[in-house]
């Protein structure tokens, strides 16, 4: 694997960067942001990520920091996101707003990419939810706001369980409130994972439906 180059900027164009890296031109695709950063003429270290495909050449894809690389890393696991998608992403929010939109289960925030759907969208929550570090928002003096540090998990265990709720075929009204409605009525599984809570929830939403049903 890849991790990183070191080396002269030949060329640039609107997707990629030529660096030349031991004699050799190595093409290297980046969002607009990184590439805007870069000089033809000057030295540039990039950290990168390497992405075989079976009917065409690999692809070298290079980033403005390891934070970056992650997310793209991250998104590259989820199915239908494919490089060129990851890539996507990040060339509309940087990685602060991509930790942001799952931390408040933003859908929105990824329809606004180019290519990306609702579902989409919520498949990217539900993924990114349990596989990126979400740091809890902080407050004007730099506390942060979880108080004991409790609340941003529940936060987090929230959000995974509606996306989940909502790649069942719920909408994001229903899975929200059901989940509301479960932790209201157990208190307990505030502190509890997603897959618990995400248990209880069908439970309750299975229950609903049988005494509607009657």
């Amino acid at each position: 694997m890849i991790s990183s180059i070191r080396g002269e900027v030949l060329q640039l164009g609107l997707d990629h960067a030529v660096v030349e890296v031991s004699g050799f031109g190595l093409s290297v695709h980046a969002t607009p942001q990184t590439l805007s950063t870069l000089r033809a003429g000057t030295t540039a270290l990039l950290q990168t990520a390497f992405v075989p495909r079976q009917d065409d050449a690999p692809l070298l894809f290079g980033f403005a920091d390891a934070d970056e690389r992650e997310i793209f890393t991250t998104l590259l696991a989820i199915s239908g996101i494919g490089p060129r998608l990851a890539l996507a992403v990040l060339s509309v929010h940087p990685p602060d707003d991509v930790r942001t939109a799952i931390r408040n289960s933003d859908t929105a925030a990824f329809t606004k990419v180019p290519g990306i759907g609702k579902k989409t969208a919520q498949r990217i929550l539900l993924e990114l939810a349990g596989k990126l570090v979400i740091e809890p928002q902080e407050d004007a003096a730099g506390t942060a706001e979880t108080g004991a540090g409790g609340a941003a998990t529940a936060s987090a265990t929230v959000a995974e369980v509606r996306a989940a709720l909502a790649s069942l075929g719920w909408t994001e009204k229903d899975a929200s409130a059901a989940v509301d409605a479960t932790l209201r009525a157990e208190p307990e599984l505030a502190d509890a994972d997603t897959s618990t809570v995400l248990r209880s929830t069908l439970r309750s939403l299975g229950a609903a439906k049988a005494g509607g049903s009657r």
